[in-house]
């Protein structure tokens, strides 16, 4: 069986990515969208996003949704795979667009994270090898300063966590967005070089590079 992944370089795509692979899937495809709802700061960094895929020995492809989920339907439908797989965990709406499309292209969704506690499940993601640092903060949840931090153990976590409760564990609802700098997909690590702070309309979030660590 294949599957494509929807990708953003983020730790719970990547992780419902490794989890799918864990139950036999073969996943040869990435895909990253471009949104029309705003700056992504995942894909405003496309150019190191493709080195996490080359680490991965995976093919990234990239969708510009302003084309509509129609169109994004027949793309899927035309890369002959079995599922689609995306690291929804609370978000009913992502998940019922994505159980759509799998509809629509005659596959099936594929969502390994999905109603899990995510403080449970960010200690898994950490336990299970997983390196990530925050590359983007929702202006009205955290400040600028977090940007760059970067979690390699639970106690990263629960100092983080300990400095502001009131943020899912995950960030599930968008209060951050990470890139994951190692796990058990990539065949090497890397390193995060902030270049650059931005602010959009949502977010301050960060141009970066990503070298070999």
């Amino acid at each position: 069986m294949k599957g494509t992944a929807f990708f953003s370089g983020g730790k719970d795509g990547l992780y419902a990515t490794y989890l799918s692979e864990k139950q036999g899937i073969e996943i040869p495809y990435l895909l990253a969208l471009k949104t029309t709802i705003g700056t992504s700061p995942h894909y405003e960094n496309l150019s190191e996003l493709k080195k996490l895929a080359d680490a991965m020995n995976k093919e990234l492809l990239t969708f510009d949704m302003a084309k509509g989920s129609g169109a994004l339907s027949e793309f899927i439908a035309s890369l002959d795979v079995d599922y689609i797989i995306a690291g929804d965990v609370f978000l009913e709406d992502h998940f019922k667009w994505v159980e759509w499309l799998a509809e629509k292209s005659g596959t099936r969704a594929l969502e390994p994270l999905w109603g899990r506690n995510t403080f449970e499940l960010a200690k898994e993601i950490i336990n299970a090898g997983f390196e990530y640092s925050i590359i983007a903060v929702n202006k009205e949840k955290l400040s600028k300063e977090w940007l760059g931090c970067t979690f390699r153990s639970i106690r990263d976590l629960e100092q983080f966590l300990k400095a502001n409760p009131n943020v899912d564990p995950v960030g599930e609802f968008a209060e951050f967005h990470t890139v994951v700098l190692k796990c058990p997909l990539f065949e090497k690590s890397f390193k995060l070089k902030p270049a650059k702070v931005e602010e959009g309309e949502r977010y301050w979030w960060l141009r970066f590079r990503l070298v070999r660590a």
